[in-house]
């Protein structure tokens, strides 16, 4: 892999205050059935929740973020051999507020990393996205998450779970 799940998580960290658990403002998450339907379900509730927080003037960029990520997981992290009914609730989105960022979290069961090659973070050997110019009519959904989200990133689970987290923050002002 090249880096390690500190690494991966030091853009939560960069230009801002450390996450303190003790002060989070409020979270919730959503299981999402491995059906494509279920991007509309997360817009939804990230809808839903963000007016909840008084965070509504967010949602455009959010929503775009979180439909990216959802898809994703669906379309690239899900075995192929399993049916519908055998996949339930294979992914998780999560929605952490702190007072000054917000981040959007999605868990799938695949432990590979998300793109094709380097992590956006180590773009010296090259992009992170299969199309870094944005032209292709798909592989635009990390470049996209990339230009709408101050910072994002990814990590393997480890312990019990199986898979990654993919997740991607925005500033709070």
């Amino acid at each position: 892999m090249g880096t390690n799940g500190s690494t991966m998580l030091e853009p939560l960290r960069q230009g801002l205050p450390p996450i303190d658990p003790a002060r989070v403002s409020t979270s919730a998450s959503c299981s999402l059935a491995a059906r494509y339907e279920a991007v509309r379900g997360a817009r939804h509730f990230t809808r839903s929740t963000l007016a909840q927080w008084n965070l509504g003037d967010r949602f455009d960029d959010v929503s775009l973020v979180v439909s990216e990520l959802v898809t994703n997981a669906l379309r690239h992290a899900l075995p192929e051999d399993a049916s519908p009914e055998t996949r339930d609730s294979p992914v998780r989105l999560h929605l952490m507020c702190w007072p000054e960022r917000l981040v959007c979290a999605v868990r799938d069961p695949s432990p590979e990393r998300p793109g094709s090659s380097a992590t956006p973070f180590d773009r010296k050997g090259g992009s992170a996205f299969p199309d870094p110019q944005g032209t292709a009519e798909s592989g635009r959904g990390l470049f996209l998450v990339d230009s709408f989200s101050d910072s994002w990133g990814w990590h393997p689970l480890a312990g019990a779970l199986h898979g990654k987290v993919v997740w991607a923050l925005f500033r709070l002002s």
